[in-house]
């Protein structure tokens, strides 16, 4: 008998103009300091225009932490967590995109007045102690799916490493999903984004655990993804496609619950040494992963084939459909087309074979795989065949 585990967030809410309903929801959770943790592109591009009304309106006490990166550092986090302190807060909420959901979910882990760990303390799975902050998480990319996520990314930025935080804890009490903060993402990011709700769907899919669950919803994720990225990349204003892509990003990270593989293996790493988009890693390292592990995937390859409606079944069918998909929203075929050599091949093969998605790849690679993986993603030999 196989058993599995599963966690999702108490309240989803999909909706055009659900954002403008956070201060209620706020105050519905008892809180009144609250800190919203964000990035300054945000606070630029005017999003917050959205929601600072309602906390004038209601007399609450609104911080806002807006110095989160792309790829945010331990620093970030410890920075975040003493403005929450100073603020006395009772509530945080994640508004942005991955790294900012991320970094939130650990400030209502350690700003909670009982609080007694460190950062450090947390790596790894399950060493959340206690009680934490409410949280409520708000996106504004399709991707990431860190609003429903049980992990959190940052960088341990004195050994140049990802390190990963897992723990149902994190989950928040609500997420806000309005497409109209989507709205303004432009094409390359929105294809980029939307790769990588489609690596966390295809990974978990292919995982080699057991989830008969996550691996359900992850199935009719992808058939969203097929559906509705390219319209979303070829017409931004388009609010059908924005919000079913942010539903197929969430389903993401619910299905990835049952694990990823060596597309996040590889793309943690990468991310850490070259600082490149985390979702543009993924996209371009993806044909080479499915070719990797394709001995072990043909069965649920021909499952996903069919479901899609592909025009050409099984494995082969879904490889052409994911070069083609990225062929037609710009992604670049190779790593060295964005500036990554092999120099670091050795580094790069023994950091991902410790990497915690290694472990539910479905198909042992070790450091020697991992580096000849890399090899290939940076030279294209999968696209010379």
């Amino acid at each position: 008998m196989q058993d599995f585990d599963f966690s999702t967030t108490r309240t989803i809410v999909n909706r055009v103009g659900a954002a403008q309903r956070l201060a209620d929801l706020c105050r519905t959770e008892g809180a009144g300091r609250v800190l919203l943790v964000t990035d300054a592109g945000i606070v630029n591009a005017g999003l917050l225009d959205r929601v600072l009304p309602g906390f004038d309106s209601a007399g609450m006490h609104l911080g806002i932490f807006d110095r989160v990166e792309a790829d945010p550092k331990d620093v970030t986090v410890e920075a975040a967590v003493h403005a929450a302190r100073a603020l006395n807060a009772e509530l945080v909420v994640g508004f942005g995109g991955g790294s900012s959901m991320d970094v939130a979910k650990l400030v209502a882990v350690l700003a909670h007045p009982g609080s007694r760990q460190s950062l450090e303390e947390l790596y790894g799975l399950d060493n959340i102690r206690g009680r934490r902050l409410p949280l409520i998480q708000v996106p504004t990319t399709a991707g990431t799916g860190s609003e429903v996520g049980r992990s959190s990314v940052f960088t341990d930025e004195a050994a140049q490493r990802k390190k990963i935080i897992f723990h149902p804890r994190m989950l928040p009490e609500i997420v806000l999903l309005d497409p109209e903060l989507t709205l303004g993402l432009p094409p390359q990011i929105t294809a980029a984004t939307g790769m990588d709700a489609l690596s966390h769907n295809l990974e978990a899919y292919c995982s080699n655990s057991f989830h008969p669950m996550a691996e359900g919803i992850a199935l009719e994720a992808m058939r969203l993804i097929h559906m509705y990225l390219p319209r979303a990349v070829a017409d931004g204003s388009d609010l059908e496609a924005r919000m079913q892509m942010l539903a197929a990003s969430s389903m993401g990270a619910t299905a990835f619950q049952r694990g990823l593989g060596a597309m996040h293996a590889l793309a943690h790493p990468l991310g850490a040494l070259y600082d490149k988009h985390h979702g543009l890693l993924n996209a371009i390292l993806m044909p080479y992963v499915l070719a990797a592990n394709r001995e072990t995937i043909e069965e649920p390859m021909s499952r996903l084939s069919r479901y899609l409606a592909l025009p050409q079944a099984g494995f082969v069918g879904v490889l052409d459909w994911v070069l083609f998909l990225r062929r037609d929203l710009g992604i670049p075929n190779t790593l060295s087309e964005i500036g990554i050599d092999a120099s670091q091949a050795d580094k790069i093969g023994a950091m991902a074979a410790i990497d915690p998605s290694a472990a539910s790849n479905p198909l042992p690679l070790g450091r020697d795989g991992y580096r000849a993986l890399f090899l290939a993603a940076c030279e294209g030999h999968l696209l010379e065949r």
